[in-house]
């Protein structure tokens, strides 16, 4: 090899991102990278000299005593991963590339390690876990209340027409939670947004008043009260709302024996009693007054007085692990 060509080499090495380390056969180190500097902690003077064993764990001390064997044996070593010490005792996971070092006679006077940190990947894979475990989770709480509603749509309704209109409207209203949820990622959804995509149809037609602090829902509180926003448009939608009125949604924060709870009142002005509403056996009722409340650890009740149809929920905010911020009004 040139000088050229040996200085290009060198220059190559130390400006690598990878840690490089080469020993000798006893296992002492001969060359020590920047890299290996900032990946282990030790400067170059340092390690130079010293042991390879310096940066091994007590667990890990056969792995290398093997790994020179093997070398002396002339086997190819693949690839794998392990652990190493950094100086302050942390273990830091790595990647290896193993390398026989051999004379210009062809006989193996060490080996090359070339090493990459791979924390990151590995959190990064952790994360991955954990969210396709989250993602289970949800898929089959999803289908346990799929199935609830088409159970009880089907005991509901009167023909088959009418069921495959119902069970398509409510799974599309999930289908539109879902929707919201996934424009952020499952990081949560904001109630005003919430309301105002459930009731985005209607408002051409009458007025909408959506008044409360600012929460953000979790994403099973999302997908609770967007299927009982959807029964409680649907019900307005299909028995009208007197000419004189809009809905009213309305929230607020209170504490009840030192539990913070969210209070939420939908109010609607009606000509007739909604049958949804009225009818303790309706599907509408099962949602509003048992699905709903029971699946955010809280209570629902409606009332018919004043010409006003009133929903109220009371739930506490642990249960949908809400943000509190400034009001907003839409």
């Amino acid at each position: 090899m040139d000088e050229h060509s040996a200085e290009r080499l060198a220059a190559i090495v130390e400006s690598s991102f990878d840690a490089i380390i080469s020993k000798d056969l006893c296992g002492t180190i001969v060359s020590w990278n920047k890299a290996a500097e900032r990946m282990f902690g030790y400067a170059e003077n340092e390690a130079v000299g010293q042991p390879i064993y310096m940066i091994i764990p007590d667990d890990k001390r056969d792995e290398e005593t093997n790994i020179l064997r093997r070398l002396k044996l002339g086997e190819r070593i693949e690839p794998f991963q392990t652990t190493r010490r950094h100086r302050d005792g942390r273990m830091v996971p790595i990647s290896i590339t193993i390398s026989p070092i051999k004379s210009r006679a062809g006989k193996l006077v060490g080996a090359s390690s070339i090493a990459r940190d791979i924390s990151e990947t590995r959190e990064s894979d952790r994360r991955l876990r954990l969210l396709m475990r989250e993602i289970n989770h949800r898929v089959k709480n999803q289908y346990a209340v799929v199935l609830a509603v088409i159970r009880q749509t089907a005991t509901r309704s009167r023909s088959i027409e009418e069921f495959e209109k119902r069970i398509r409207e409510r799974i599309m209203a999930l289908s539109h939670s879902h929707d919201l949820l996934s424009q952020v990622d499952w990081a949560g959804v904001r109630l005003a947004d919430l309301v105002a995509h459930q009731v985005e149809s209607f408002r051409a037609l009458h007025p909408v008043r959506v008044i409360g602090p600012e929460i953000t829902l979790d994403a099973n509180a999302v997908l609770n009260l967007g299927m009982a926003f959807h029964e409680l448009i649907t019900n307005a939608m299909r028995y009208g709302l007197t000419e004189a009125g809009g809905i009213s949604v309305t929230w607020g924060l209170s504490s009840d024996d030192g539990v913070d709870m969210l209070k939420l009142v939908w109010s609607e002005p009606t000509v007739a009693y909604a049958d949804l509403l009225a009818q303790e056996g309706g599907f509408g009722a099962l949602v509003l007054s048992k699905l709903v409340p029971s699946a955010l650890s809280g209570q629902a009740k409606w009332s018919f007085s004043d010409g006003l149809i009133v929903w109220k929920l009371k739930a506490p905010l642990a249960r949908i692990q809400i943000g509190l911020g400034s009001s907003v009004s839409l």
